[in-house]
């Protein structure tokens, strides 16, 4: 059995989907994303968990990263139960039933000169 790298429990405090894009293909669409790294030999089962200032929290979005391998995922693009709203603060805590190790990025591109945030989740 491999010992996977990274925590069961991440936290992202600081979420926003920013309202605009400069462009309307993908690459260039504002996103909020995490990536997922399980370097683990057994699937990882992930449960998304959306918190706001004003009112209750979203989810949970659910989805698999397969051992030993990893997986991008944009906030704009979850929609059960419900779509994340642009233009919102919002926090997330992801939960895996193994270790992964979560990674977020935030693409602004409301304007030409993009800008481009990545940081690694907090683990708990």
């Amino acid at each position: 059995m491999n010992k996977a790298a990274g925590h069961k429990r991440w936290v992202i405090a600081d979420g926003y989907i920013p309202p605009g894009s400069t462009g309307n293909s993908r690459p260039l669409v504002s996103h909020d994303a995490i990536c997922i790294l399980n370097s683990g030999d057994q699937d990882a089962h992930i449960e998304v968990t959306i918190f706001f200032a004003d009112r209750e929290p979203a989810g949970p979005y659910r989805m698999t990263v397969e051992a030993l391998r990893t997986k991008h995922v944009r906030f704009n693009e979850f929609t059960d139960p419900e779509p994340v709203p642009h233009d919102t603060d919002y926090a997330s805590v992801i939960d895996s039933n193994v270790p992964v190790v979560v990674q977020h990025t935030r693409l602004d591109s409301r304007q030409p000169a993009l800008a481009l945030m990545s940081t690694i989740a907090f683990p708990v």
